[in-house]
C-alpha cells in the first residue's frame, strides 16, 4: 500500500475528540470587589482630604483595582460575559492609568493637572452612561453600582474643572460630594460581591440582588 501523507490520513481518520473546557469560578465578585476597595479608599480620601492618607488608593490603584479588575474582566471573556468583561476590563484600565498619570505624570501636567483629570472623568462618564442603561437588564445591585459611579464621576468631573479654570483654588465642594457619593458607590458595590460570593458557595440565591430592570 502506498504511503498516505499526514495531511490526507488526517482528512479521512476521525480525529481525537477534544475534551470540553473546564468551568471557571465566577470572576464578578473578585471584580467588584476590587473597584469597591478602591473607589472607597480614593473617595474617603476626596471627601476627607485633611483626615485621610493621601496616596494610598495608587497602590490599590495598580495591584487590586486596576490589576485584579482587569483579570476579572479577561476571566469573563472566558464565560461569555460581553458586559461583565466590558466592564470590569475598563474599569481595571481606568484605575491603572488613573494611578500611572497621578503617580508619573501629575508634576509634567502642572496648571493643567486637575483639567486633566476633569476631562479623563468626562470620558469616563459618557463610557458608563451606556453601560448604566444596559446594566438596568443585569441586576438591582449592578443598576446601582452604576448609577451612584455615574452620579461620582459627573459631581468630580465638576468639582476639577472648577479647581482648573474657577477663581478660587480652594472651593472643593464638588470634590468633596463626589468622595461622599463614590464611598455610597463602593458600599453598593461591596453588596454586590459579598452576593456573589455567598450566592455561588450556596448553590442558590441567599444574598438577594435585585432583578431586572429591562428584559427582552
Amino acid at each position: 500500500m502506498a504511503d498516505v501523507s499526514p495531511a490526507a490520513r488526517a482528512a479521512v481518520e476521525p480525529t481525537t475528540p477534544v475534551p470540553p473546557a473546564l468551568p471557571l469560578a465566577d470572576p464578578a465578585p473578585l471584580g467588584l470587589g476590587a473597584f469597591a476597595l478602591t473607589t472607597f479608599v480614593l473617595s474617603v480620601h476626596n471627601a476627607f482630604p485633611v483626615q485621610s492618607p493621601d496616596l494610598t488608593w495608587i497602590g490599590l490603584a495598580f495591584f487590586y483595582g486596576g490589576l485584579a479588575q482587569f483579570m476579572a474582566g479577561m476571566f469573563e471573556f472566558r464565560n461569555r460575559n460581553v458586559f461583565g468583561a466590558t466592564a470590569f476590563s475598563t474599569y481595571g484600565a481606568f484605575w491603572l492609568s488613573l494611578g500611572f498619570f497621578v503617580l508619573f505624570l501629575g508634576k509634567a501636567a502642572g496648571a493643567d493637572f486637575t483639567k486633566d483629570l476633569g476631562w479623563f472623568l468626562l470620558a469616563f462618564a459618557v463610557f458608563n452612561t451606556y453601560m448604566l442603561l444596559w446594566s438596568a437588564r443585569v441586576s438591582g445591585a449592578v443598576f446601582g453600582v452604576f448609577l451612584t459611579l455615574e452620579i461620582t464621576e459627573i459631581l468630580l468631573f465638576i468639582g476639577f474643572f472648577i479647581l482648573g479654570f474657577g477663581n478660587n483654588p480652594n472651593d472643593t465642594a464638588f470634590i468633596r460630594w463626589g468622595g461622599g457619593v463614590g464611598i455610597i458607590t463602593a458600599v453598593v458595590a461591596w453588596y454586590a460581591s459579598a452576593a456573589g460570593v455567598i450566592n455561588g458557595l450556596a448553590g442558590r440565591p441567599v444574598v438577594p440582588v435585585g432583578a431586572a430592570f429591562w428584559r427582552g
